[in-house]
């Protein structure tokens, strides 16, 4: 309407039915008027009533008006934009990890040479929340998963006659890849996530700030042994899910492939490599590592409000699978590298 009228105009704006003002509307009123100054053109407020007056007159002398509405971009460039945001905080994200090992392996290395006290109690207690908590679900659906692998396996290798390979391909995926990343999964998904949960309440309640002032180093009191109850809890973990998968393996090739238990054992003892047992055990507490520093990172990260723990339980949980993934790939292409 504005950019329709013709310059110099006057125009006159009648308040007479207005009965309450705000100080949005003054500004709304406020900002139309300038829009009629930048062409040249009057807006005159008539039968104001006199707290109308002062309140427009305070809005125009405090110079009270929207900001200017930013030109609307491509929607190539906010693409990009949003891409480079992205690759900002992952190398942001990636940096804090490093900063963060970096502070873990020094808090650990006070421990070793005895400058700090090692907490045995927090330690076992993380070792039984993470631990010995997580063995039911782990075991139960490490077991799903090799009844699973086991029923496509053999209908498979029926159409070449070579049902019997089951054993060998099972062990490998159990004690080498799913055993593994199915505890790791699901350590990052319950513990995890706890682990954030509870730093983060802490830092909500300036529970942190309060053991800096009394010269407690959170790193030592907090970190350290969910760290190190991540790095003894998720090997143990990692074999019973293999064997929980193995076994799960062994009942399916039983009922539905006619493998004996004692043909499956005994093609387990002849398929069975030191290698492929300690595979998956090598590779545990690095991702353990991994799981720990995220979820440290995380629950230090939360500020004042649930919606803050909240977004950041769950980033927790999102980037420990996503690193998890990325270590294990890793990892597989440095042993196929040599032969291990």
């Amino acid at each position: 309407m504005i950019k329709a009228a013709p310059a110099n105009t006057v125009v006159e704006f009648d308040l007479s039915g207005v009965s309450q003002l705000d100080t949005l509307g003054g500004v709304v009123i406020e900002n139309i008027r300038a829009a009629f100054g930048a062409r040249n053109s009057t807006l005159e407020i008539t039968n104001a009533t006199e707290a109308q007056a002062i309140l427009l007159a305070e809005i125009a002398a405090q110079n009270i008006t929207s900001p200017p509405q930013p030109p609307e971009a491509h929607h190539l460039i906010e693409l990009l934009a949003d891409l480079g945001q992205s690759m900002r905080r992952i190398v942001h994200d990636a940096v804090n990890m490093n900063v963060f090992l970096g502070e873990t392996m020094r808090a650990i290395g006070r421990l070793l040479t005895a400058r700090t006290r090692f907490r045995w109690a927090a330690v076992v207690n993380q070792i039984e929340l993470i631990g010995l908590r997580g063995v039911p679900i782990i075991t139960l659906i490490s077991f799903l998963v090799g009844a699973i692998l086991a029923q496509q396996m053999i209908l498979q290798l029926s159409y070449y006659g070579a049902t019997l390979l089951v054993v060998y391909t099972l062990a490998v995926l159990m004690f080498r890849e799913v055993g593994l990343l199915l505890a790791a999964i699901m350590v990052a998904g319950r513990s995890g996530s706890a682990i954030t949960a509870e730093l983060g309440s802490m830092k909500m309640r300036e529970e942190i700030d309060a053991m800096h002032v009394m010269g407690i180093d959170p790193m030592e009191v907090l970190v350290i042994p969910r760290i190190l109850a991540l790095i003894i809890a998720l090997p143990m973990l990692t074999f019973l899910a293999a064997m929980a998968g193995m076994f799960g393996g062994a009942l399916v090739a039983w009922g539905y492939g006619g493998i004996t238990p004692t043909t499956f054992l005994q093609n387990l003892r002849d398929s069975m490599t030191m290698h492929t047992f300690l595979v998956g055990l090598i590779k545990a507490p690095v991702m353990a590592l991994m799981i720990g520093i995220t979820a440290c990172i995380e629950g230090f990260k939360v500020q004042g409000s649930a919606e803050s723990l909240g977004r950041q339980t769950t980033a927790s949980v999102v980037k420990s699978m996503f690193i998890v993934i990325v270590v294990d790939g890793i990892f597989a292409i440095f042993f196929a590298s040599i032969s291990f």
